[in-house]
């Protein structure tokens, strides 16, 4: 059973579907508006339309995110429209892990502290 078959379809959010970046996988509080953009990474695709991007909010604790029902599979374009930032940073590589500053709207390497806009 791949990650993506493991979450149940949920009300899907209307978007602006423009940029065919496909799939990427993002915490409910993101999705509702409860929390702002905190960690990005990216890891291994699971299927042809999985871009590999996981998202997490600045409230979003281990135990919540470890609850499948918390996590969401959207269109790539759907995080665009909550931080429309990850867009600079769509084609890192696979291993990328970021932590965004939203005030200043840049995202930190975690690993090296190199700094993306």
């Amino acid at each position: 059973m791949g990650l993506f078959d493991k979450f149940k379809k949920t009300e899907e959010k209307e978007t602006l579907k423009t940029h065919n970046l496909g799939g990427c996988i993002i915490t409910k509080s993101l999705n509702d508006g409860t929390s702002k953009l905190k960690w990005i990474f990216r890891e291994e695709s699971v299927n042809p339309v999985d871009n590999g991007w996981r998202a997490l909010g600045d409230t979003d604790t281990e135990e919540y995110i470890n609850v499948p029902e918390n996590n969401l599979v959207v269109d790539f374009d759907r995080l665009v429209e909550i931080e429309p930032a990850v867009l600079a940073i769509y084609d890192m590589p696979v291993g990328t892990d970021m932590e965004f500053d939203s005030q200043r709207k840049v995202f930190i390497d975690t690993n090296t502290g190199k700094e993306y806009r």
